[in-house]
């Protein structure tokens, strides 16, 4: 059975990083971020996944910037139930960064709707500050170099990335193929 990688984001554009690994009737998801920058960009964030978020086991963030992790609670709105792996400075962080997004998104459709000039009756936010604190409750740490089980039968590791605190490459090995995602590479 062959090994397929499906890129929702993070191709064509910067933000946005989704990637979809299936195999065998399995499917993880490598980050799970927001479109962010021009509208026609944050527009996607509002169309549904090509499958359905209760049938993704796992999802494997390689850091917490939200063009990465900023999805996350609008993935569970609808329907993930599943553990999200990271490391514990990508937890940390993602308990600051995502709650903070969805105040921001209700304060700016809160001021859509009093100065009238959202298309939408009312506007609405993507996500909540509420639906983002629940979201954090699916968040399981790994430490950098230890081999874990995202799904049955598939192997993960994280490795120093740089870039901010606790960003990670990713090492997967499924049906007898080694995939390595980056992350965002920076400082060591």
């Amino acid at each position: 059975m062959s090994v397929h990688i499906r890129f929702l984001g993070g191709a064509g554009t910067v933000t946005g990083s989704k990637y979809l690994v299936e195999h065998d009737g399995h499917s993880v998801l490598v980050d799970c971020g927001l479109f962010q920058g021009y509208k026609q960009l944050r527009l996607r964030n509002r169309d549904p996944l090509p499958v359905l978020p209760n049938h993704i086991g796992a999802v494997l963030l390689t850091h917490a910037h939200l063009d990465h992790s900023g999805y996350l609670p609008v993935l569970a709105n609808e329907g993930f139930k599943g553990k999200v792996w990271c490391t514990p400075a990508t937890r940390d962080l993602a308990q600051i960064l995502l709650p903070d997004s969805g105040h921001i998104q209700e304060d700016d459709a809160a001021f859509a709707n009093r100065k009238g000039f959202s298309k939408h009756a009312p506007a609405l936010p993507l996500y909540t500050e509420d639906d983002a604190v629940r979201s954090l409750k699916l968040l399981r740490t790994v430490p950098m170099h230890q081999a874990f089980e995202p799904v049955h039968g598939w192997t993960a590791r994280f490795s120093g990335a740089g870039h901010i605190l606790g960003a990670a490459s990713l090492l997967l090995e499924v049906g007898g193929r080694r995939i390595l995602f980056s992350g965002d590479l920076g400082r060591p």
